[in-house]
């Protein structure tokens, strides 16, 4: 027996209820996470207006007129990566007191090939990657660059900016990106009594450490296709752990300077790899996406 209209409204009245009560929800810890207190406001007969129409910052006079505004401060309330890695961790637990300058996050959309950290430059923040790609180098004194890690969205610049506050590395932006920035000082006092929290950082640092090791080696040891060969598998496999990826057609927007930075090679030399595997029939690199053709071809040539 089908259910009666009064009934079916009824419960999509709760629904509805429901739902618009979580995003709320939602918004209200993104707004207390980035500094913001709810303002009470009433209509003419005195009732609360809900949800409220204005937010104010807790350390200064700037208002946003509208939840919505609030809402787009913070990308943490759609972030799908918010219940993992080092961000779950971060926000399962309790937020943090507020800090000295009245500031425990900040966020930034950044232009492609813009400067996002400089080596030995110090900073209050240990920064998140929202979106985007990015990737951290060690400058060298001839002007050179040696690129030791892509960030994917979720990724710790490096997990040791927890306990330094001058990065050993720079970061760029490879695309237009949106980065977090927590709180240094908040984010260390919370290390050391959260045990989740702690557990992600290490698992960072060892992560770190293990694709440190790797690439020393495949830079002393590896000829010119086992370095690119490896350098597209490390890639492939974060980005499948990332997001679907259909018919073996990964997002790739890495330039060929930016694979030569990363493997120790010139330009040229990659372009003559990378045409060499298009022609074995291994991968195709174009338009931005990496299109991988035999999967166990690339990877005979770029296991360890």
């Amino acid at each position: 027996m089908l259910p009666s209209a009064a009934a079916c409204c009824e419960w999509i009245g709760r629904a509805a209820a429901s739902i618009f009560q979580k995003l709320d929800s939602d918004i209200r810890q993104s707004c207390l996470l980035a500094g913001l207190t709810r303002v009470h406001q009433h209509d003419a007969t005195g009732n609360e207006l809900h949800p409220p129409l204005l937010w104010r910052r807790t350390v200064a006079s700037q208002r946003w007129q509208t939840s919505q505004e609030a809402f787009q401060l913070s990308p943490c309330v759609t972030c799908t990566r918010r219940e993992s890695g080092f961000c779950g961790a971060a926000f399962r637990t309790a937020p943090p007191r507020p800090s000295t300058n009245g500031d425990q996050q900040k966020f930034a959309a950044v232009g492609a090939g813009k400067q996002l950290l400089t080596q030995g430059k110090s900073s209050d923040y240990v920064f998140v990657l929202c979106a985007g790609w990015a990737f951290r180098y060690i400058q060298v004194s001839d002007g050179g660059r040696q690129i030791d890690r892509f960030l994917l969205p979720g990724d710790l610049f490096s997990s040791l900016s927890i306990f330094e506050e001058a990065p050993h590395f720079s970061a760029k932006a490879l695309t237009t990106v949106q980065i977090c920035g927590f709180a240094r000082a908040e984010l260390r006092e919370r290390c050391f009594d959260d045990r989740e929290l702690q557990s992600v950082v290490a698992q960072s640092c060892l992560s770190d450490g293990r694709d440190a090791a790797q690439l020393i080696a495949i830079l002393g040891q590896c000829s010119a296709e086992q370095r690119i060969a490896y350098l597209l598998l490390h890639l492939m496999r974060r980005i499948a752990a990332s997001q679907v990826v259909r018919e073996r057609r990964y997002p790739f927007p890495l330039r060929q300077q930016h694979i030569a930075d990363a493997v120790g090679l010139t330009p040229v030399h990659v372009s003559r790899v990378l045409s060499l595997f298009r022609e074995r029939g291994i991968v195709a690199l174009a338009d931005g996406v990496l299109e991988v053709i035999d999967a166990p071809a690339l990877e005979r040539i770029g296991q360890l």
